[in-house]
């Protein structure tokens, strides 16, 4: 463990951490790169979007939050919220704004770009009230999930953590940290490679990895090395993940110094790092949908609504549509709130033409204003 954050930190002072410090390149503008794209698994033809969309802000829903990062939607209209460095889950009334702090999660080590991040909900939420973590501890990243009780006074509503999954590496840097249930009822976790490279590579290492497992924790049935919880490697830092109308992942994904990616995910295969970054056109690596240079992205959350996928920049502060042609950009990326909320962490569909978005000024990298961190609600097209 010691030898992985010595790596991070050198990483930090060598000026390429995975959303603020990599050196600018001028000369990368954001392209697409299309992979093959796969027939249409429902064998229906696929409408493709218009070439401009467009993003309208309806409203603010909350304001006053600390370092949020995962947003899981209730059902009712209502949100919860992780923070990061706090440790704690909030609910967001969506119609009032009013957060009710559901409690603390045990064991949370916030430091650098770890701690309390992505949470979802059980499949069965409705009838089990199962909430799923994924945070940074002392010695590890892992995956828990607790009870949710609302009868219970606020501060108090979370129970007991149970660990389902352990053992992802962690470092200062490159933690991961989305997790989200698949139409398969499967979980799935990107992780990072903490800062060590050659983890990515490594099939027998859970860094650098897109993982999907049972509720559980048990590698799922059907993935692509038999008994292994791997479900795509050569990976550097997995943020954002998103399936389409046809079931097919998404994940979005920081570069170093010159290509972030947005990538379609195909089980078992490799996408590159450290040997590719970007589109590279080798042999037995996977090319990106679209890549964006450093300074433009810095990619977090993801989220699919008509027919594109919408990504939100970190250091790019701003928020990206991709149009889709089954696996490809079906037209080129096109940016949208430039500057206008700063940092952009986590972005989840709302149903229909509707988004969910946090900023993320207040993780010490941005510059918060009055009232920051904030979740809007945005009407796409």
């Amino acid at each position: 463990m010691t030898a992985v954050l010595a790596a991070a930190a050198l990483l930090l002072t060598a000026g390429c951490s995975s959303d603020e410090e990599a050196p600018p390149r001028k000369d990368a503008a954001a392209s697409s790169a299309g992979a093959a794209a796969p027939s249409s698994p429902s064998g229906k033809a696929e409408e493709t979007p218009p070439a401009k969309g467009s993003v309208t802000v309806v409203r603010t829903v909350a304001t006053g939050l600390a370092s949020p990062w995962g947003l899981a939607p209730v059902g009712d209209g209502d949100l919860l919220v992780s923070s990061r460095d706090e440790a704690t889950i909030t609910r967001i009334d969506g119609q009032t704004g009013k957060k009710t702090e559901l409690g603390e999660v045990p064991g949370v080590a916030a430091e650098g770009e770890g701690g309390l991040l992505g949470i979802a909900l059980s499949p069965d939420f409705a009838s089990d009230h199962m909430i799923y973590a994924y945070f940074t501890s002392a010695s590890d990243n892992r995956i828990v999930r607790m009870l949710y009780t609302e009868r219970k006074p606020a501060g108090d509503q979370l129970g007991a953590p149970d660990t389902v999954f352990r053992g992802i590496p962690k470092g200062v840097v490159h933690n991961g940290g989305r997790i989200a249930f698949g139409p398969d009822r499967m979980l799935y976790a990107g992780t990072g490679e903490s800062g060590d490279t050659g983890l990515s590579q490594d099939k027998e290492s859970l860094g650098g990895k897109i993982l999907r497992m049972t509720p559980d924790g048990e590698p799922a049935p059907g993935n692509p090395f038999p008994g292994s919880p791997v479900y795509s490697y050569g990976h550097r830092n997995v943020q954002g993940l998103a399936w389409d109308r046809e079931q097919r992942l998404f994940a979005s994904e920081f570069g170093q110094n010159t290509w972030d990616e947005l990538n379609a995910v195909a089980p078992g295969d490799n996408y590159g790092w450290p040997e590719a970054e970007g589109h590279a056109d080798e042999a037995g690596f996977h090319n990106p949908v679209a890549q964006w240079s450093t300074e433009d992205a810095s990619p977090s959350g993801i989220a699919y609504a008509e027919g594109s996928v919408w990504m939100a920049g970190l250091r790019g502060e701003r928020l990206w549509r991709i149009p889709l042609k089954g696996t490809e950009a079906s037209a080129e990326p096109q940016a949208f709130l430039e500057g206008e909320y700063g940092r952009l962490r986590t972005v989840v569909a709302a149903g229909g033409d509707r988004l969910w978005l946090v900023t993320s000024n207040t993780d010490g990298r941005g510059d918060p204003e009055r009232e920051d961190d904030r979740v809007l609600e945005l009407r796409v097209s």
